[in-house]
């Protein structure tokens, strides 16, 4: 993987300007490393929450919002979603697939009603937050802060580590930085589909 053709970054630094590494993980970092030479020295050095924020800050807002839904489905295992994540993750991807305004509300709703407690709600946030209006119906607009999404993203994919088993997060961790990084190279971040695909 040599090159994420969907990073616009060519340098880290431009990515690493918009939120805190910890400060324990900065000497790994320097200015004129690449995105991807960064992402790999964090995550080989298992500072993978900061990986996680930097791939949401690299990544376009459909492709980091879509990889929030991946890690939130892998996480949540075969129908453990209850009713209100289960419509939170829909909405989220909904958006993913039509970006319009109707589907950016729906997620606000269900992002809303799940309380920021969940993989699935924060992918929701992050569908919200990557476009449109803050603001109340009927206010003038309020943008949300440029990279406001990759945030929520980082927190998604981050959750979806760390929960429900906690003694799991370094094998999902890995697992989601490898998708990211698939989908940075313009992959679907569908890391498994070479091994199950027979013919």
């Amino acid at each position: 993987m040599s090159e994420l053709v969907k990073v616009k970054a060519k340098t880290a630094a431009e990515l690493l300007q918009h939120f805190e590494v910890a400060e324990e993980n900065q000497p790994l970092l320097q200015a004129d490393m690449t995105p991807l030479a960064c992402i790999q020295a964090l995550a080989e050095n298992r500072c993978y929450n900061d990986a996680v924020k930097l791939i949401a800050h690299a990544l376009p807002k459909r492709e980091a919002v879509w990889w929030a839904c991946l890690a939130a489905r892998h996480a949540a295992g075969d129908g453990e979603l209850d009713a209100d994540n289960a419509a939170a993750m829909g909405a989220a991807e909904d958006w993913v697939k039509q970006p319009s305004e109707e589907n950016r509300q729906l997620a606000k709703k269900w992002s809303d009603k799940t309380g920021h407690k969940s993989a699935a709600s924060w992918a929701a946030t992050a569908a919200y937050w990557s476009a449109g209006s803050m603001a109340p119906e009927g206010q003038p607009a309020v943008a949300p802060p440029p990279y406001l999404y990759a945030h929520a993203v980082a927190g998604s994919v981050s959750l979806a580590a760390a929960l429900p088993d906690p003694d799991q997060a370094e094998v999902k961790f890995r697992r989601y930085i490898k998708q990211g990084l698939n989908l940075a190279a313009g992959g679907r971040g569908d890391i498994d589909a070479p091994a199950t695909e027979e013919s």
